[in-house]
């Protein structure tokens, strides 16, 4: 994870991508809402808007709203446009 989280602040999205895609094989990788956030975010980043909704869903579900909180308002407001999260949901 830390190897992904230096090269997403680097905004290598593409090796980050790769980086986040190993960690969650990784034990207690699969179902990590951060794991899965960054994959989302990452593959936002290179266009593949089927797999970011897959696994910010997922980074959602683990990790609830708040764990979108310290990025960019736009992932959660991409996600409001694929899912319907329901009233309440923040969007700064």
């Amino acid at each position: 994870m830390a190897i992904g989280d230096a090269r997403w602040r680097h905004r290598s999205f593409a090796e980050a991508y790769a980086s986040f895609r190993d960690a969650v094989e990784c034990p207690e990788g699969l179902g990590n809402p951060y794991i899965h956030l960054r994959l989302g975010q990452t593959a936002f980043e290179l266009g593949h808007h089927d797999q970011a909704a897959d696994e910010l869903m997922r980074a959602y579900m683990g990790g609830g709203p708040g764990i979108f909180d310290e990025d960019d308002p736009k992932y959660l407001a991409f996600l409001r446009t694929r899912a319907d999260l329901g009233p309440g949901t923040r969007s700064r």
